[in-house]
């Protein structure tokens, strides 16, 4: 349903662009986002986990990216019981590159078509191993993000990964929707003497 394409990737940074966000070069700046706060750590939980191979110091992402897994994560646990997995989030240029000399669709490290990932507003979200009624639950789960503006997702055949670029737009969305109490009033009880005037 999302294929990959070069128009994406240029919405992808379009986004970056308009958020005025770096592209983070190394470790080192990578290491004064995350003690600015400017990069949130994705936490692990009963409805998500991570590809043990994702490095720790890079589970990390922009809060309202970190706001969207988890909220995506508890509507997939609460549908089908089982947790979605991150195998990707923030990168550096200098990882980017690395990737590229391994993963032949992976995208640049620079210009207008560079990876999402090197600002930290993107992940990817295992698809392998899911069901076909799973895929199609996600598909319409980010084809109403993406109509509301959102998300700019795309699906990866060779990675086999929902790659997902969050929109700072986002948190403002969040606040607008309602939140459910965590404990409803209870309905008035209905007597004889009430139902009779």
């Amino acid at each position: 349903m999302f294929r990959p394409s070069h128009e994406s990737l240029l919405l992808q940074n379009a986004e970056v662009d308009r958020l005025e966000l770096p592209r983070i070069q190394d470790d080192d700046e990578l290491e004064a986002l995350k003690a600015s706060g400017a990069l949130q750590e994705i936490m692990a939980g009963e409805s998500l986990r991570f590809d043990p191979r994702l490095d720790p110091s890079r589970r990390f992402c922009r809060p309202w990216t970190r706001d969207f897994v988890q909220d995506i994560a508890q509507a997939y646990y609460n549908r089908f019981h089982q947790q979605i997995q991150v195998n990707s989030a923030v990168r550096t240029i200098k990882v980017q590159k690395k990737l590229r000399r391994h993963n032949r669709n992976a995208a640049p490290a620079d210009g207008d078509t560079a990876s999402s990932h090197l600002a930290g507003l993107t992940v990817d979200l295992q698809r392998r191993g899911m069901t076909q009624e799973q895929i199609k639950w996600m598909e319409q789960y980010l084809f109403y993000m993406k109509a509301l503006g959102l998300v700019e997702p795309e699906e990866e055949r060779h990675q086999w990964v929902f790659h997902i670029m969050v929109s700072g737009r986002y948190a403002e969305w969040r606040m607008t929707q309602d939140v459910v109490p965590m404990q409803r009033p209870e309905p008035a009880e209905v007597t004889a003497e009430n139902s009779a005037q």
